[in-house]
């Protein structure tokens, strides 16, 4: 006789989609940025800070379980960060329609991440992996710290010091991301041939 493990067997398989319904969660949120967006008031810009560093929070979870349960996949590598960059920049461009934040630091974090990505298709298909560099990790920390100070738009005195602070350090985020541009077109060059 042949016995069914099925509490065992549904929680397999409810491990396997956890690391990627994580790393989607990030996109699943930003409708609630736009809805958040349309309200500027105190409630409304704390609960859109708040959720972002929620979502932010995924980031590391997703990665930590896909490692615990052996479930790093290809998809997994290819999404995650797929999924912070559509929630960064979405987030980013609705600052600036709000006039929260100029465009021109947002225009360079745009071209950096287009540029790296047409590298790293070249790279991809020549079967070279470059790994993330400490700087390029930097910059996307500054981010996840420069965002929720952004979106507390200053409605009351304390609040103006954040946003002063955010728009401080998302500016660091962009001279990190030129540095690791910078970095990562280097060992590309030296790896690649016919560049």
């Amino acid at each position: 006789f042949v016995t069914y493990d099925v509490m065992g067997q549904s929680m397999e398989n409810w491990k396997k989609h956890v690391p990627l319904q994580l790393s989607l969660s990030r996109i699943y949120v930003l409708p609630l940025f736009f809805i958040l967006f349309q309200y500027d008031t105190l409630l409304a810009n704390l609960t859109a800070s708040l959720l972002f560093i929620a979502a932010s929070i995924t980031d590391y979870y997703d990665g930590h379980f896909a490692r615990k349960w052996n479930l790093v996949s290809t998809t997994g590598k290819f999404i995650d960060p797929v999924t912070d960059k559509i929630l960064v920049t979405g987030v980013l461009i609705l600052l600036v329609a709000r006039l929260r934040i100029d465009p021109y630091s947002v225009i360079i974090l745009l071209s950096r991440d287009t540029i790296i990505g047409g590298l790293r298709s070249i790279a991809a298909a020549e079967q070279i992996i470059i790994d993330a560099k400490a700087t390029g990790k930097w910059k996307t920390g500054m981010q996840m710290v420069a965002i929720p100070c952004l979106l507390l738009h200053p409605l009351t005195p304390p609040l103006d010091y954040l946003n002063l602070i955010g728009r401080v350090i998302l500016w660091v985020s962009v001279v990190l991301s030129i540095v690791s541009a910078v970095e990562y077109w280097k060992i590309f060059k030296g790896r690649t041939k016919n560049v």
